[in-house]
């Protein structure tokens, strides 16, 4: 039986009480969507962020046994590896692990976060942090559940070493050495990007160190097995390495020794790479570029993805401050509750760290808002259970906690009813993908947008051409390419780019695909190369078939696909970009259908009106489908010196304006038309939601 005035019992409650209400808010999702079939497979939910389903492929491969070689299937990454034990061990199906493994490990962060407060004497500042924290905006929004991804333990983990080193700067015992630096080789395991806020950790320890505590040999001693357990070095050889140092900074005959194992690690450190993770993660996310250049060769400029990703783009201060505390008010109380917090306890500096990579947000995007969301907690649960110390009695200064802390969450939980996530992948879309998967080999490509690479491959069991992870400007150019051009030129750029990925996999060559062809097929100007597209040519043998999958939902991403092919890339400037409109909220008047947006139809005469511009029709299409769900359609054509053309999509309530190079790129014509080349293309499924295609040649 718990005595409530123990204090390590009070700390297990206090721990059992935020660690249960961390799981019961993230559960909320679950019942809104309780029976909604759109969203379940083999009888569970199905998981709502596409990178999981890249740690699900591996995960599947290690428990199956089977893998090949250059499939991309993640089987030594942490998250797969402790998919994989979890779903060995429990007595639940492999899709109900990865969809609830983030509510329960993302959950845990409420432990250091009330162990931190025990430090300071105010457990009560804990647990009102440790409420808040777990379902602060963007906590929330990365580890709800069905957000299988590494943000379930990218928190937890730091909060954990933060909590080390505080443990260890204040009480000087040895244990916390060693848990300093597991914890760091734990994180680096789990996260390699880890690296930037351990260096941060360790230099914000150093700073500490010299100014105010340099004769205490036992910071040295943390700070060297810090550097060695980050050193860019395998993993096992970092364990070792900690596990010897440990053993030996404990032995009376070596501290005479401490401060040369200290430069030791600090010259290893630099010697096996030192700073350049950390530059290469500031290049990506805050020194970003719209083009970039290959280094050899023709030199050729590609556009980056970082200017398409929106967790790397800026935000407006109200969203961030709302991503992190629920509320501009909230936000702003708890940045000064922690200046306040920091001034009465100097150890609490030591999460600037977390801070400073939240705040990085204002420039880096709003992924990073997510690491400032637990260190604030700290600031508005401070102020709290200040302002409770000057209430008159014990009655009184416990309803005050209680009122003020519902008062903070209430607009984190208000935030939490309102994200109503859908899952990746709807039940349609993910049959078809099952039955490609009965049509297609394991070693066959599905030729999609990056944004779909990892479903397509968890369920499809294919390779892909692009993912979530590989989508350099140089590997999505092809696949923009073949999305956004007409179906000849496609057909052959989707053998060429198969055929030249795999013959790399086999001997890497150190240009990419695009230039290997172009100087290949002897030219030295890839646009001259890419106009001969339009020619006959020999093409690569053909070693696998290839398949395009083309869904639906790709409309709303059109212009962006096209944006990574829309490009000279010999100069690095984009071409003339083509037309493309959509609209789902329009109204039909009498002489008029209203596009919105200062587009309009006049259908007396036939003309488009975008502005102050008058356009004439060139075709007018409308599909729909019948009974058997079978594509039909009626075109009208009106006047050929038009580019515009407009397609009503019925059964979806969507009008398209295009230009006839959007008309009759291979997207248009294959997914929205079903007008297909059939010496060139199969239809193999066709559904509303999505259509796959084989390639013949």
């Amino acid at each position: 039986m718990l005595k409530f005035g123990n204090e390590t019992n009070k700390t297990l409650l206090y721990i059992l009480i935020a660690f249960a209400f961390s799981v019961a808010v993230r559960m909320i999702w679950v019942y809104q969507f309780s029976g909604y079939e759109a969203f379940m497979f083999n009888g569970q939910f199905m998981i709502n962020t596409n990178d999981g389903y890249y740690f699900a492929e591996g995960a599947r491969d290690i428990l199956s046994g089977v893998n090949q070689k250059n499939d991309l299937s993640p089987i030594t990454s942490a998250v797969s590896q402790l998919t994989a034990f979890f779903a060995a061990i429990l007595p639940f199906s492999f899709e109900s692990v990865i969809l609830y493994m983030p509510v329960f490990l993302s959950s845990l962060v409420v432990v250091p976060i009330i162990l931190i407060a025990k430090n300071l004497d105010n457990l009560e500042l804990g647990f009102i942090a440790a409420l808040l924290a777990c379902i602060g905006w963007s906590y929330y929004n990365r580890t709800m559940v069905g957000y299988y991804d590494t943000d379930m333990l990218n928190i937890v983990l730091p909060m954990f070493l933060l909590w080390s080193i505080v443990w260890a700067i204040k009480t000087n015992q040895d244990r916390y050495l060693i848990i300093t630096a597991l914890d760091i080789l734990i994180y680096r395991w789990w996260y390699p990007a880890s690296y930037a806020l351990e260096f941060s950790f360790f230099a914000l320890i150093l700073v500490y160190v010299l100014v105010y505590d340099r004769k205490n040999l036992y910071n040295y001693k943390l700070l060297a097995l810090m550097m060695f357990a980050m050193l860019m070095v395998d993993g096992y050889i970092r364990v070792a390495l900690v596990l010897g140092v440990f053993f030996l900074l404990r032995q009376e005959r070596f501290q005479k020794y401490v401060y040369h194992i200290f430069a030791a690690s600090v010259i290893l450190f630099l010697a096996t790479g030192g700073v350049e993770p950390i530059w290469f993660r500031l290049k990506g996310y805050v020194f970003k570029d719209l083009v970039s250049a290959g280094a050899q060769g023709l030199n050729l400029h590609f556009f980056t993805v970082m200017q398409t990703v929106r967790e790397a783009g800026s935000i407006p201060f109200s969203e961030f401050a709302n991503r992190i505390s629920g509320h501009v008010l909230t936000f702003i109380l708890s940045l000064i509750g922690f200046i306040y917090l920091a001034y009465r306890h100097k150890i609490m500096l030591f999460a600037l760290p977390m801070i400073g990579l939240g705040f990085l947000a204002m420039v880096g995007g709003l992924r990073f808002t997510i690491y400032a969301v637990p260190v604030l907690a700290f600031g508005i649960a401070f102020l709290i259970t200040e302002i409770s110390l000057l209430m008159p009695n014990k009655k009184i200064k416990y309803l005050s906690m209680a009122v003020l802390t519902l008062a903070v969450l209430f607009p984190n939980i208000r935030h939490v009813e309102s994200y109503k996530v859908p899952t990746v992948f709807s039940a349609e879309e993910v049959n078809t993908l099952a039955q490609l998967k009965q049509k297609a080999d394991r070693e066959d490509y599905v030729i999609a947008w990056w944004d779909y690479g990892y479903p397509i491959r968890y369920y499809a069991d294919v390779k892909t051409l692009v993912d979530g992870g590989k989508h350099s400007g140089e590997v999505n150019f092809p696949v923009s390419f073949m999305l956004t051009n007409p179906q000849d030129v496609s057909a052959k750029m989707a053998r060429l780019d198969v055929e030249f990925t795999e013959r790399n996999f086999k001997s890497p060559k150190a240009f990419t695909n695009i230039e290997q062809m172009s100087t290949e097929y002897g030219f030295d100007d890839t646009n001259d190369f890419l106009l001969s597209l339009q020619t006959q040519m020999k093409l690569p043998e053909k070693t696998r078939e290839i398949y395009f999958y083309l869904p639906f939902k790709m409309l709303n991403i059109y212009p962006t696909v096209g944006a990574f092919s829309n490009i000279d890339l010999m100069s690095g400037k984009a071409m003339k970009e083509p037309f493309f409109f959509m609209s789902r909220n329009f109204s039909d008047t009498q002489d008029t259908i209203e596009l919105g947006r200062g587009v309009s139809i006049n259908k007396k005469d036939q003309t488009l009106k975008m502005g102050q511009q008058i356009v004439p029709i060139r075709r007018f299409t409308k599909t729909f489908y019948d009974a058997g769900m079978h594509l039909k359609k009626n075109t009208q054509l009106m006047n050929f010196n038009s580019n515009i053309s407009v397609i009503y999509m019925s059964n979806y309530n969507t009008f398209l304006v295009v230009d006839e190079k959007t008309y009759n790129s291979l997207y248009i014509q294959l997914m929205v038309l079903e007008e297909y080349d059939a010496s060139l293309y199969e239809k193999i499924i066709a559904t509303p939601h999505a259509k796959v295609y084989k390639l013949k040649i």
